[in-house]
């Protein structure tokens, strides 16, 4: 165990469109926690706060908005558009995150919570693997995650496409995760392959 001896973290992460987020609902349900590091990445870059500082730092003023907010779209269109962009912008938000993640780990663990679910899109990425002593990922066919996306965030299909591919490729989920969801079929699949996971990893503590 890397944690608490009570408290076993399983990190939740996967393909863009593979519909992690329906998964973490599910876990919610068999006694989970939830620590989602897409909000964090939110928080951290309010108004005024440093990492958001750092960014308007780094990349100047196209990606500020007339009120000091962050400009996503603005932001999306380089880093989505250029690997060292996106790892440059990566590099300033992790450490926040990280940060946040540990404190809401520690939170939930001082309430003698058993189980914790991380569920965080670039899991590898931000080194937040290593708080976890279980991995899964959702991954689904790469027509299927498209329609998703565009559906999801009002996207083109080659906007959709950009996000797609500036993931982790599918291989790299399977060989690295000790448990995959695949998520190419209805709700009541998911549901039901989502439940048998959760339930197997509660064995563990």
């Amino acid at each position: 165990m890397k944690n608490a001896e009570h408290t076993l973290i399983a990190g939740l992460t996967g393909q863009t469109g593979a519909g992690k987020s329906t998964v973490a609902k599910i876990f919610l349900q068999h006694e989970f926690m939830l620590i989602d590091a897409d909000k964090i990445s939110r928080q951290v870059v309010e108004p005024g706060l440093p990492c958001l500082e750092k960014i308007f730092h780094f990349f100047g003023d196209s990606v500020k908005n007339p009120d000091k907010t962050l400009n996503r779209k603005a932001l999306a269109k380089i880093v989505f558009n250029d690997k060292q962009q996106l790892e440059n912008l990566n590099a300033i938000c992790y450490p926040f995150i990280i940060k946040e993640i540990s404190n809401q780990i520690q939170a939930f663990s001082a309430q003698n919570q058993k189980f914790i679910l991380l569920d965080a899109p670039t899991l590898f990425e931000s080194g937040a693997s290593d708080f976890c002593d279980v991995i899964i990922s959702v991954i689904a066919n790469a027509s299927i995650r498209c329609e998703r996306i565009m559906l999801r965030d009002n996207l083109t299909r080659q906007a959709a496409h950009e996000r797609m591919n500036a993931q982790l490729d599918e291989q790299f989920f399977i060989q690295h995760s000790d448990y995959l969801i695949h998520n190419n079929g209805n709700f009541a699949e998911l549901s039901a392959l989502s439940a048998d996971v959760a339930e197997k990893i509660k064995l563990f503590l």
